[in-house]
């Protein structure tokens, strides 16, 4: 796959120099200079291109809405290098992990910053703001951009500013409307040779109780589809409510899992109006969306309404903004998918849709049918977000603004489960199972439960600043603005429920016949605050060098001590601020020179940065301060107690400190019909916070302090090319590669590695490493001989480390972005694209598909014969000799089943590490304007029809046989690489949309 990318980009790089040659001896038009674009920085500050000093990507409103992507976050996919992009969550409301550059700290945040409209947001806010209004997403990936925002931008910024109202006095309207098509793809290839049951004696029988054959089992060693039984109608699952029995074709179901999932359908109406004059404008937008998702019953609406508006009164000038977001979402249980990986591959799991779960095709699992109608979760949020900006200018040179904004948002979540007793006893179903009941052999009764959590948030954000611009002299222009910042954040979260409802079907918690202590419960308030003053200046020499420098010193709540009394004596109330700052310069030589501009080479830019910004998000929430806790199990669980908590903070500890540097070139040929942008960066993380394990006599068991170093670097290329451009048609490919890696350089004294997360089920976890990249996957694996093959013991089993090794590594060596779009009169056919390789991840679906004998390994041999462990050797006197034995040293259908059923198969951390290498097709969409000479005797101003397509097309790497998206991740943290039976099947979607102005 490597060549074969690497071919295509030589081929498409070589053909487009040679059709720029051509094209630009014949015509003079040319792209547009974006450089002379002003662009939205760090705390709305702006200025044009050629004056920024640190690495930034603009994505404007069409490459955001090119396939009509609801999730303004997802569309980034893919189109900006350095940006890496992973799925936390893709039920009915997507969520996201957002980071760039990869990983600085290793117990810390590393997701990037959302600023919205020039004030700190979110990135839930961001991902629920309909992609239609927004203009252009700016996004800074190094840190001297971002350095302003202190802390909070040690991890990068993206810059969203949303679209305003026009300066016409007529009224203006915008509407919009999609409908998408959803379906579940690359679902996980399953063998085809074996189906339902567990083994007995012989398969040559018909028998369906006895020591032959169980057919009602959650698994696949049941008999071969060869054997006398295949093709045969036979009875499939437990005995329905009459006792009587479904009834399938012994076969291979391609599609018998599958099935479960529908059509999702996705709808989204929108519309803006939009009015002003020279001095004002208002914007209105008002969007529904509407997703009826592949899992029956899970759904989600959304309404959104954003206000805007502006006025210039004199010397003062204000905008605001108002957002209000209404979301309702209703969900099934997250273990479904996890459920439904046990279905045989005989079975088709439509049949048991009526069924309930003691007459499904398994008495030991759940009815996912069942589930969906009774284990819910309904969620409704509201959040009121209002921005204020204000500018006053003293005269031409000075100028005073205000930019705040407060977000509250509440949340209110009914989860609901109701009882199923799997007490009933079968009789007069003509099979050994009569008389008996499932409890005696089945799941546990289902205890019903209810649970209301009820949550309120708060956040105010403020900056003041006074601006000054002069012009020193002719030739030196200089910019200075000073200014304080606020911020204030505060939660809430109330929660009731138990187990038993007294009246089935009433969710109230005064149905509850058994409460939890709500001390048992999500029960908390919290509070934090910072504040900070900071200064940035910039220079400009003409037109042609620039100089920036920005300082900020800050205080933050989470590093403040609280007092405390030693031997007697009080200490005082601490809370340490500490100084950040960034220095960058830029250089244009085409235009300090003009004899270097040319027809060949018409632009250079070079640029260095340096900066020092810290995280003190590693600290945590009250970490400074030793809460406590209400224990549990015996014998606490009846008393009254209360004990601190047993992991704590050093109380000098400092925010975590990045010293990065990052040197970029920008090149424009042939009149900017080529154009290169190239950065390399180096973060020196000099003071990154780990946990040392003390003994547990201690009352302490984790200590953490600033005990450790990192080094977090690599290098980004992007490469755009307008091959061809006239005045009717126009053809962009933009391409880019970016790598980078994390190093953990050291750790406290005498620790070699941290555990972000281990499993001990798989004998694999996600850890920080001391010599390694991070996060690497650890576990154990199998033994091998110096030629690699696998070690087995003398029972054919095969050995495994008795320590855990690096596995893999979770991040890529690089990442390959490709993105083209053709232009011919009103048609646009635009494409996105991406290559990842190097990385790995841990498939906890492999593990589950293995141990029901449904995965393609079970079935590459004639289990009757036993299992020999391909390629697997023997130590016999000091020599290793090829493996005879099965595993088990059991030549039987039996010895197979117990060898892929047991910790021999599942223990061994290295089986379930995936090659995470994948070529995805992220976008494609046509669209087409209808020319305004049709539109111009009607009241429509211009109208657009699409088509389009996300994620259509994946190729994943050959031993990722569809267990999981490699780009899956179980946490917004830095535990990313696991991928959990949580989370669905990848999706495609297709969809139509139309836009239309009058």
């Amino acid at each position: 796959m490597n060549k074969i990318t690497t071919s295509i980009l030589a081929v498409v790089l070589t053909s487009s120099i040679a059709m720029v040659n051509a094209q630009t001896q014949s015509d003079s038009l040319r792209t547009q200079d974006i450089r002379e674009v002003v662009v939205t920085g760090a705390l709305g500050l702006k200025k044009r291109q050629d004056a920024v000093t640190s690495t930034n990507q603009v994505v404007n409103n069409a490459e955001i809405t090119q396939a009509n992507n609801p999730n303004a976050v997802q569309s980034l996919t893919g189109k900006v290098s350095g940006l890496q992009i992973n799925t936390t969550n893709n039920s009915v409301n997507s969520s996201t992990r957002v980071v760039l550059r990869g990983p600085r700290s290793i117990s810390g945040n590393n997701q990037a910053l959302v600023v919205i409209d020039g004030v700190i947001s979110t990135l839930d806010i961001l991902q629920n703001i309909p992609p239609e209004i927004i203009d252009n997403m700016n996004i800074i990936k190094g840190m001297q951009g971002a350095a302003l925002y202190g802390e909070r931008g040690s991890n990068g910024v993206i810059v969203v500013t949303t679209k305003r109202g026009t300066k016409s006095e007529k009224l203006q309207f915008n509407l919009t409307s999609s409908i998408d098509f959803s379906t579940v793809f690359k679902m996980p290839l399953r063998q085809k040779l074996y189906g339902q049951g567990y083994p007995g004696d012989t398969f040559d029988t018909t028998d369906y109780g006895g020591a032959n054959w169980t057919p009602y089992e959650n698994t696949n060693w049941g008999p071969a589809y060869s054997s006398v039984l295949g093709g045969q109608s036979l009875i499939v699952g437990m005995p329905q409510a009459d006792n009587s029995w479904l009834r399938e074709t012994f076969s291979y179901k391609k599609d018998g899992m599958s099935n479960f999932f529908k059509t999702g359908v996705l709808i989204q109406n929108g519309l803006s109006v939009t009015a002003g004059g020279s001095d004002s404008y208002v914007f209105l937008s008002v969007n529904r969306a509407e997703n009826d998702f592949v899992v029956d019953k899970d759904n989600l609406k959304r309404n959104n309404f954003i206000l805007k508006a502006g006025k210039q009164l004199g010397k003062f000038r204000i905008d605001g903004n108002v957002n209000y977001l209404d979301r309702r979402t209703s969900t099934t249980d997250s273990n479904l998918y996890g459920q439904l990986l046990q279905t045989p591959t005989n079975v088709d799991v439509r049949q048991f849709r009526n069924s309930l779960p003691d007459a499904s095709y398994s008495i030991y699992t759940v009815n996912p049918y069942w589930t969906i109608d009774n284990d819910r979760a309904d969620t409704k949020d509201r959040i009121f977000t209002g921005l204020i900006n204000m500018e006053y200018k003293l005269n031409d040179h000075i100028s005073f603004t205000y930019a705040g904004t407060a977000v509250s948002g509440s949340s209110i979540q009914e989860s609901h489960l109701n009882a199923f007793a799997f007490d009933r006893i079968y009789d007069g179903t003509d099979t050994p199972i009569d008389g008996t009941s499932p409890v005696d052999y089945g799941l546990d009764p289902i205890v019903s439960n209810y649970y209301k959590t009820v949550s309120s948030n708060f956040r105010y954000y403020g900056d003041i600043m006074a601006n000054f611009d002069y012009n020193l002299t002719d030739d030196l222009n200089f910019r200075f603005n000073v200014g304080h910042n606020i911020q204030d954040a505060s939660t809430s979260t109330t929660q009731v429920g138990g187990q038993n409802l007294k009246i089935p079907g009433w969710y109230h918690i005064n149905n509850v016949l058994q409460p939890d202590l709500f001390s048992r419960l999500d029960n908390s308030n919290t509070r934090q605050r910072s504040f900070a003053w900071f200064a940035n200046i910039d220079l400009g020499y003409k037109d042609f060098l620039y100089f920036n420098s920005t300082f900020r010193y800050e205080k933050s709540s989470l590093t403040s001590v609280n007092p405390v009394t030693i031997q007697g004596v009080q200490l005082p109330f601490s809370n340490k601020g500490y100084p950040y700052y960034s220095f960058g310069a830029s250089f244009i030589p085409t235009k300090a020179f003009e004899s270097i501009k040319g027809n060949v080479l018409n632009y250079a830019k070079v640029s260095l940065n340096y900066s020092r910004v810290g995280n003190s998000s590693t600290i945590g929430l009250y970490g400074l301060d030793r809460v406590g806790a209400f224990p549990t199990g015996y014998p606490f669980g009846s008393l009254s107690s209360y004990l601190p908590t047993t992991t704590i903070f050093a109380q000098d500890i400092e925010p975590e400190f990045y010293l990065s540097k990052e040197a970029s070139l920008q090149l424009g040929f042939f009149k900017d019909r080529i154009t290169f942008d190239g950065s390399i960066f180096r973060n020196d993380n000099k003071n990154f916070i780990t946990t040392i394990s003390t003994s547990s006599a201690s009352g302490i068991t984790n200590f953490q302090d600033n005990i450790g170093n990192s080094r977090n670097k690599g290098y980004e290329l992007d490469l755009g090319m307008t091959p061809f451009k006239t005045k009717d048609f126009e053809w962009k490919i933009r391409g880019s590669y970016s790598t980078y890696d994390t190093e953990i350089l050291s750790l406290a004294d005498g620790a070699d590695e941290v555990a972000l997360y281990n499993s001990t089920t798989t004998n694999v976890g996600i850890f920080a490493v001391k010599g390694e990249s991070f996060p690497v996957i650890k576990g154990t694996r199998y033994q091998r001989d110096p030629n690699g093959n696998i070690i087995v013991n003398a029972n054919g089993n095969p050995l495994s480390t008795s320590n855990f090794e690096v596995l893999g590594k979770v991040n890529p060596d690089y990442i390959l972005g490709f993105s083209t779009s053709f232009k011919f009169k009103g048609i646009t056919l635009s494409a996105t694209a991406d290559y990842r390789t190097g990385n790995s991840f841990v498939s906890l679906a492999k593990e589950s598909l293995g141990s029901t004998g449904a995965s393609e390994k079970t079935a590459e041999f004639d289990r009757s014969k036993g299992y020999i462990i391909p390629n697997s050797v023997q130590l016999v006197n000091g020599q290793y000799i090829a493996n005879t034995t099965p595993v088990g040293n059991d030549d039987t259908y039996f010895g197979v089943m117990n060898y892929f059923t047991t910790a021999a198969y599942s223990s061994i951390g290295e089986e379930f590490v995936v090659d995470g290498t994948a070529l995805k097709v992220r976008e494609i969409a046509l669209s087409y304007d209808l020319p305004k000479s049709i539109l111009k005797s009607t009241f429509v101003n211009s109208l657009s029809i699409g088509v389009y397509a996300r994620n259509p097309f994946f190729i994943y790497a050959k031993d990722n046989r569809n267990f999981n998206d490699p780009e899956t991740a179980n946490t917004t943290g830095n535990a990313g690489g696991i991928a959990v039976t949580g989370q669905y099947p990848s999706m495609r979607t297709f969809g139509f949309n139309f836009n239309a102005t009058f």
